[in-house]
């Protein structure tokens, strides 16, 4: 199953306006089939499923061949990280001004990287090798404000864990080791 495949479930959430909650998006038996974790399926799916230029990044995924997992990575793989080419250069945006970024969020969202230095949302990551055979390391696949308020920080001296919490998403013969 493709993103493509999801038209009919997205319709009928774009249809349902609010009245279609994400509780009502994760019980129909297109996206409980996948058995995702719910922060994965809301942030993919749910927030960006019929977004056209996401899809246009992530169409070719076959979406039962992925597999989430929290993982921990450090700070300075973040650096450089890619996004989806229709976002390109967005994170560099976000980067540049921090602080803004954070202070347009909710309170709690502000004290929690003053306090843990970190985001308070896990971003979702892909493995390059789901979107090219010749693709290499992780790409920002929602996140893109948080891993640019991330590089911000660290290029401004502001406090940044070492390591932070990321949902990652690869194909389920390249899972590594546990």
């Amino acid at each position: 199953m493709k993103l493509e495949d999801l038209d009919p479930v997205m319709k009928r959430r774009r249809a349902g306006g609010l009245d279609y909650s994400y509780d009502r998006f994760r019980a129909d038996p297109a996206m409980a089939s996948l058995q995702w974790p719910d922060d994965v399926l809301e942030q993919f799916l749910y927030d960006h499923g019929d977004n056209t230029p996401f899809v246009t990044d992530y169409g070719s995924i076959d979406l039962h061949d992925l597999t989430w997992r929290l993982e921990t990575i450090p700070a300075v793989d973040f650096h450089g990280m890619p996004t989806g080419a229709s976002d390109t250069g967005c994170i560099e945006e976000y980067a540049e001004n921090p602080v803004h970024w954070v202070k347009v969020r909710p309170q709690e969202i502000g004290r929690h990287w003053e306090e843990h230095g970190t985001w308070l949302r896990p971003p979702l990551l892909i493995d390059r090798r789901l979107l090219a055979p010749s693709g290499n390391g992780l790409q920002v696949l929602e996140g893109r404000t948080r891993v640019g308020v991330l590089r911000g920080r660290l290029r401004e001296g502001l406090h940044v864990a070492l390591h932070h919490q990321a949902w990652v998403g690869r194909a389920s013969e390249t899972l590594p080791a546990t």
